[in-house]
C-alpha cells in the first residue's frame, strides 16, 4: 500500500522546524571485523575440506612400505539469499510535501534499512554458534566441544563455560595453540582477534591494554599482551545478542566468509495508473563457515 499524505501530515504544513529519525550516524560495517570477503558468480559455493596423510611409521630392513589414503571429508555450502525491501508513497504525498521530496528520505532510509539486516545476517552467525539446530558442514554447531576427525573429536569450545576474564582467555589462547588438522598434526595456530558484545568492551580493555595484571596486588605481567597475542586486539559487534558470549578469530584460512552474489540493486518507478512513486532495494549474498577451527568461543557463565 502506498504512504498517503494522511501519514505525514505535519510536513504539509508552513511552520515545520525540522523532520528527524531517518538518519543517524551509522557504524562502519561491523561484519567486514568477522567475515572475509568473497565474489560469487553461481546460485551457491561450496567449500570442500581435504584430509591430508598421518604419521609416517617406522620401516624394518627389508620390509613393505606402509601406504597411507586420504580423502575429501565434508563439504561446507553458502546459499545466496536474496533480500529485499521496498516502499510506495502517492503521488500526491510527493507532491505537496513542503520540506523536501518524502520519497527521497524514505530511499536514504531503505539503504540504512538494507544495511542492517546484513548486519544481522551476518551476526547471527555467532548468535547461533552454540545451538545445535546450525550446523556447518561436519554437521555440527560453529563452537562444539565435539568436532569429529578422522583422528577423534576435538572442540573450539571451553570445557567449562566461562565469563570472559584474564583466566577464560588466557585457556581459549592455549587451546587454539593445541589445535590438530584432521590426522592430528599439530597446527601452528593463534589467536587473532577477541570479538564481543558491547556490554564487555570495557572488561575487554583492561584484559588487553594494561601492562600488568588485573584486579590484583601482584605485581606480575600481562602475559597476553607482553607475548603480542591477539595482535588485531578486540572488536566490538553491536548485533550480537547474548552479552556474555564472547569469540576469538584465530589465524586458521578457510574460516567465517561472505559470499557476495550481487550487490544492491536499487530502482525507482512511477505507476502509470495511480502516479504512485514505488521504490525498492535488494541485493543477494550469504554468511557462514568452513573450518571452524577459524574461531573459539564461550557462550559465558
Amino acid at each position: 500500500m502506498a504512504m498517503p499524505r494522511a501519514q505525514f501530515a505535519k510536513q504539509l504544513e508552513p511552520g515545520l522546524n525540522t523532520v528527524f529519525g531517518l538518519e543517524y550516524k551509522r557504524y562502519p560495517e561491523q561484519w567486514r571485523e568477522i567475515f572475509d570477503f568473497n565474489s560469487s558468480d553461481k546460485a551457491f559455493e561450496e567449500d570442500v575440506l581435504m584430509e591430508g596423510f598421518g604419521a609416517a611409521p617406522s620401516k624394518a630392513e627389508g620390509s613393505a612400505i606402509s601406504y597411507d589414503s586420504a580423502k575429501e571429508a565434508w563439504t561446507s555450502r553458502y546459499n545466496h539469499l536474496t533480500y529485499a525491501l521496498a516502499f510506495s508513497i502517492t503521488e500526491e504525498n510527493e507532491e505537496d510535501g513542503l520540506y523536501g521530496s518524502i520519497g527521497q528520505k524514505y530511499a536514504k532510509a531503505l539503504a540504512r534499512s538494507m544495511q542492517h539486516t546484513k548486519e544481522i545476517t551476518g551476526a547471527n552467525v555467532l548468535n547461533n554458534a552454540f545451538d545445535s539446530d546450525y550446523v556447518g558442514g561436519d554437521g555440527l554447531e560453529l563452537c562444539s566441544t565435539a568436532h569429529t576427525t578422522r583422528s577423534g573429536n576435538q572442540s573450539n569450545e571451553l570445557a567449562t563455560a566461562a565469563d570472559l576474564s584474564e583466566t577464560s582467555l588466557e585457556q581459549i589462547l592455549i587451546n587454539i595453540g593445541n589445535l590438530k588438522d584432521e590426522r592430528n598434526i599439530p597446527i601452528a595456530a593463534t589467536g587473532r582477534k577477541l570479538i564481543i558484545p558491547s556490554a564487555l568492551q570495557f572488561t575487554a580493555e583492561r584484559i588487553l591494554a594494561s601492562n600488568l595484571r588485573t584486579s590484583t596486588a601482584e605485581n606480575d605481567i600481562n602475559a597476553i599482551k607482553s607475548s603480542g597475542m591477539l595482535a588485531d586486539g578486540w572488536t566490538v559487534n553491536q548485533r550480537l545478542t547474548d552479552t556474555d558470549a564472547w569469540f576469538v578469530m584465530t589465524d586458521c584460512p578457510d574460516g567465517l566468509k561472505m559470499f557476495n552474489r550481487r550487490a544492491m540493486k536499487k530502482g525507482t518507478e512511477v505507476d502509470f495508473e495511480t502516479g504512485n512513486v514505488r521504490y525498492k532495494c535488494s541485493e543477494r549474498y550469504s554468511f557462514g563457515w568452513t573450518d571452524w577451527r577459524a574461531i573459539f568461543g564461550s557462550p559465558g557463565a
